[in-house]
């Protein structure tokens, strides 16, 4: 949810030429492959956002070619930063910073509400990222 959400937010807001890549993975293996949670999918649908990623898993490439690497909560930034090399290019941060502070509410095991609260979080931390970077009004 979060890499669509973000993904929209930047080609609504014309800021596409700033982002060379955006993408989402875990710090597990467990989903490779599947696609999202036919929740999310029905959250990003009906918020107009289009999503069709596949689950991937954090690679040692991604801290050479991405500015920032997110954890949506405590336990993914710890994991994200015991697997990040000494020569590292990214910035490793969790993305509620970008807003309340908060790690990201995982719906995975909640209704539908839980999941209009993800989206809420993920939209708001998305919105605090682009006007850190200078894109957006604060």
């Amino acid at each position: 949810m979060a890499q669509a959400v973000f993904q929209h937010l930047v080609k609504e807001k014309g800021l596409d030429a700033h982002f060379d890549k955006i993408e989402s993975c875990g710090t597990g293996g467990y989903h490779v492959g599947e696609e999202p949670d036919d929740r999310t999918v029905a959250k990003c649908r009906e918020k107009g956002v289009p999503i069709n990623s596949l689950a991937q898993v954090l690679e040692t490439r991604d801290f050479h070619e991405f500015d920032y690497l997110l954890g949506m909560d405590e336990n993914n930034v710890r994991n994200i930063k015991y697997a990040q090399p000494k020569d590292s290019k990214a910035t490793v941060k969790l993305f509620g910073e970008y807003g309340d502070g908060k790690s990201i509410q995982d719906p995975y095991y909640g209704g539908k509400g839980d999941f209009k609260t993800t989206y809420k979080q993920v939209l708001s931390y998305s919105e605090g990222l682009l006007k850190e970077l200078g894109l957006l009004d604060a």
